[in-house]
C-alpha cells in the first residue's frame, strides 16, 4: 500500500469515527472468511457496517477525534463495527459474539464515551431508534383513543336508556 492509499484509507476511518453513532472494536482471530461474511450481512441489514483496516492507520484516524480513547483497543486482529444508529452496531456483534467464541468484543465508543465491553452490551439491551419512535407514537396514540372511547360513551349509553324507555312503553 503507497502512501496515497494509506492516507485515503486514514480519512475514510476518520470520517467512520466522526460520523458513526457507535463503534464497536472486536477481536476476530480464528474466524473464517464465511462467518466473516455472515457478520457483514448482518451488519449491513441492520444498517451498520464492518471494517477491518490496520491498526496504526486506525490510529491515526482517531487523532483529534470524540472516540479517540479507543485507539487503546486497536492491538491484534480487529475488526471495526459502526453504525449511524447508536444502537444497532452493538446490538449486533452482541448478538454475533454469543452465538462466535471466536469474535470478542473489546469495547468502543458512543460519541466521546468510552465503552468497555459490558458497556457495549448495555448499550445493545437499549431499545433501537424505530422501537422508541414505536414507542413515542403508541403513547402519543393512546390518549386519543381513550378520549374517542369516553366521549362516544355516554352517546351509547344514552341510546341504551332510550330503548329501554321504548320498550317499557311498548309493553
Amino acid at each position: 500500500m503507497d502512501r496515497a492509499q494509506k492516507e485515503k484509507v486514514v480519512e475514510e476511518l476518520g470520517q467512520i469515527f466522526e460520523s458513526s453513532g457507535v463503534v464497536v472494536v472486536a477481536h476476530y482471530e480464528g474466524m473464517t472468511v464465511a462467518q466473516m461474511q455472515d457478520l457483514r450481512a448482518e451488519m449491513r441489514a441492520a444498517g451498520g457496517s464492518v471494517r477491518v483496516a490496520k491498526n496504526r492507520l486506525a490510529k491515526i484516524a482517531l487523532e483529534g477525534k470524540p472516540c479517540e480513547s479507543i485507539g487503546q483497543l486497536l492491538t491484534g486482529m480487529t475488526v471495526l463495527a459502526y453504525s449511524e444508529d447508536p444502537v444497532a452496531a452493538a446490538k449486533v456483534a452482541d448478538a454475533y459474539a454469543k452465538k462466535n467464541d471466536k469474535f470478542a468484543i473489546l469495547g468502543g465508543a458512543m460519541g466521546d464515551t468510552a465503552l468497555d465491553p459490558a458497556g457495549v452490551k448495555a448499550v445493545a439491551a437499549m431499545p433501537s431508534r424505530e422501537e422508541l419512535i414505536a414507542q413515542i407514537v403508541s403513547c402519543i396514540g393512546a390518549p386519543a383513543s381513550s378520549i374517542a372511547g369516553a366521549i362516544g360513551a355516554p352517546a351509547s349509553n344514552i341510546a341504551g336508556i332510550l330503548s329501554t324507555l321504548e320498550e317499557r312503553e311498548a309493553a
